[in-house]
């Protein structure tokens, strides 16, 4: 499942969600590395998909603070500075807990029984070493957590965080311990399944304290 902005009405998606889901997945990649610049004419060859839904993705992609829009010269992807990223991480500290804890109280079976699935997937990217199939679980928990949480406003909120974070991992994958952190995703996404809340919260905080610890040895702090 790829990862799309949050529908609150009739569930109904947009071209514009379409693009920017691709959009994503091309800088979560690394196919848009840090510091490339582009047009929005390469990215409408390259993905098929018209001149205004392409710009509404990229609008959404500049205001997460993804891309940059380059007067005269085209957009530019935007560069992980280490200072940013760890308010970028004290920040979703705050957002993942409150929405797990909230995910906990107000998760559905339906939504319980697809959050194992994620923790399955998770598990099988780890015995396969697949980076891609990892990320895609945790991006789709990701999704399904925000909408347990039945709050938009923290949801708009922590999903550019966790865009940032994903691609954060890509770069320093080299580094990075899978076991480890498809560990503690799991034991976040297990507790809301589990509907408890004190659980899920710990959880969170005990993921949040990895990535930080991971992010100053990819940084070399």
């Amino acid at each position: 499942m790829t990862e799309h902005a949050p529908t609150y009405g009739n569930g109904v998606r947009s071209l514009a969600d379409e693009a920017y889901d691709r959009i994503e997945e091309l800088i979560v990649t690394l196919s848009l590395p840090p510091g490339h610049t582009f047009s929005e004419g390469e990215l409408i060859e390259r993905l098929g998909i018209g001149r205004t839904p392409i710009r509404e993705a990229l609008q959404r992609m500049a205001s997460y603070r993804m891309v940059e829009v380059q007067p005269r010269r085209g957009l530019r992807i935007m560069e992980i500075d280490a200072v940013d990223y760890f308010n970028l991480l004290d920040t979703r500290a705050v957002l993942d807990r409150l929405l797990a804890e909230q995910a906990a109280r107000r998760i559905g079976p339906a939504e319980q029984e697809a959050l194992r699935d994620c923790v399955s997937q998770m598990e099988q990217a780890v015995c396969d070493d697949d980076i891609a199939a990892f990320l895609k679980a945790d991006r789709e928990a990701d999704q399904l957590i925000e909408a347990a949480s039945r709050n938009p406003w923290a949801t708009s909120a922590a999903a550019p965080l966790h865009l940032h974070c994903r691609r954060f991992w890509m770069v320093h994958q080299h580094r990075a311990d899978m076991n480890k952190s498809a560990s503690l995703h799991a034991d976040v996404i297990r507790h809301i399944a589990e509907a408890d809340p004190v659980k899920a919260g710990h959880a969170c905080d005990a993921l949040i304290a990895y990535l930080e610890s991971f992010a100053r040895q990819a940084l070399d702090l």
